[in-house]
């Protein structure tokens, strides 16, 4: 059998991401064959993989569901957190939040135990896109909107973002397409540009549209969702 690295043993059981699985190997939380796992530890298939104490079983099935998060769930699988997201959702198969949604933000987000899918939808470089729904504190101007497709510099990561879509849709809402994820991205732009977000929603990611999914609930993707979800994430290879 061909030896696989630990890492994304970890991540194919959906157990966690495979940079939080290294963080973990790195605590000494994950044990092969009794031994604690070292950085970079490639294992076979049939050895026995232990997780704070619990034995790593390779699920076969994949999962993808479609989450419409409230306000107030934060997108981890930490179970510190009181509020997060995989308790809330409760799915009887280990799965974990792909990317995260800010606390104060609501809306699509992926929820999955396909490791390989969720590497490959958080990598910025692919340019996935991304679609949010944005009321803010002001009008939206034209000025206000060129600024924003523009790229906005953040001072804290001293460099701009991505050009990016934005298209009016009320007197104080406007829909950005992003294909970056810094965190609480949008508004810190919407700072920079002299305004403050009042509602964040994301409404779409690649192919699939949050649409008349009910807040608080989620659903599998089609076979269709999903064939295309895969086809686009692995177009450039």
């Amino acid at each position: 059998m061909e030896e696989i690295r630990l890492n994304k043993y970890l991540s194919d059981a959906g157990v966690c991401s495979r940079r939080e699985a290294d963080r973990q190997i790195a605590a000494g939380a994950v044990l092969v064959d009794g031994v604690v796992a070292s950085m970079g530890q490639r294992i076979q298939p049939t050895a026995r993989v232990t997780y704070c104490g619990q034995d790593v079983v390779p699920v076969d099935q994949k999962v993808i569901l479609m989450v419409n998060k409230p306000k107030g769930i934060v997108c981890t699988s930490e179970k510190m957190e009181k509020d997060n997201i995989v308790d809330y959702i409760h799915y009887p198969i280990r799965i974990y939040p792909v990317g995260r949604l800010d606390k104060d933000s609501r809306g699509l987000i992926l929820m999955t135990n396909d490791g390989e899918l969720s590497n490959r939808l958080l990598k910025a470089r692919y340019y996935h896109e991304k679609e949010y729904l944005v009321t803010i504190d002001r009008d939206v101007t034209a000025s206000f909107v060129e600024q924003m497709s523009a790229g906005v510099y953040i001072a804290e990561e001293g460099k701009k973002t991505r050009p990016c879509k934005v298209q009016k849709q009320k007197r104080n809402q406007f829909t950005i397409i992003l294909t970056q994820g810094w965190k609480r991205q949008i508004r810190r732009m919407c700072e920079a540009c002299g305004a403050r977000v009042v509602d964040l929603q994301r409404i779409r990611i690649e192919n699939l549209y949050l649409q008349d999914l009910a807040e608080g609930s989620y659903r599998t993707l089609t076979a269709e969702e999903e064939a295309e979800l895969r086809r686009r994430l692995w177009k450039d290879r």
